[in-house]
């Protein structure tokens, strides 16, 4: 599974807007590449099985599928859970 390219980011724009929303904490440091502090945090994936993000979440990486609206809805929703602040 490769990283994705520019062309796929550009198909997860409306997805990225809403995790730039988010910003701070976390920091844009290469288009579609998310740290919070110095730790990567959330970066995307393309292969044939479809798009996928990887999510630090409690510490470990989680694949989760960004194909469709639900799949942006469950990945913003563990993203906020995995902010400072959150509940």
């Amino acid at each position: 599974m490769k990283h994705a390219d520019s062309d796929t980011l550009a198909q997860l724009a409306p997805l990225l807007t809403q995790v730039r929303q988010r910003i701070p904490p976390l920091k844009e440091k290469g288009v579609g590449k998310f740290y919070l502090k110095s730790t990567a945090f959330l970066h995307f994936h393309q292969d044939s099985a479809g798009l996928f993000a990887d999510l630090k979440v409690d510490g470990d990486w989680q694949r989760y599928p960004v194909n469709d609206l639900a799949d942006y809805t469950l990945l913003l929703a563990t993203l906020d859970l995995q902010l400072p602040g959150s509940p």
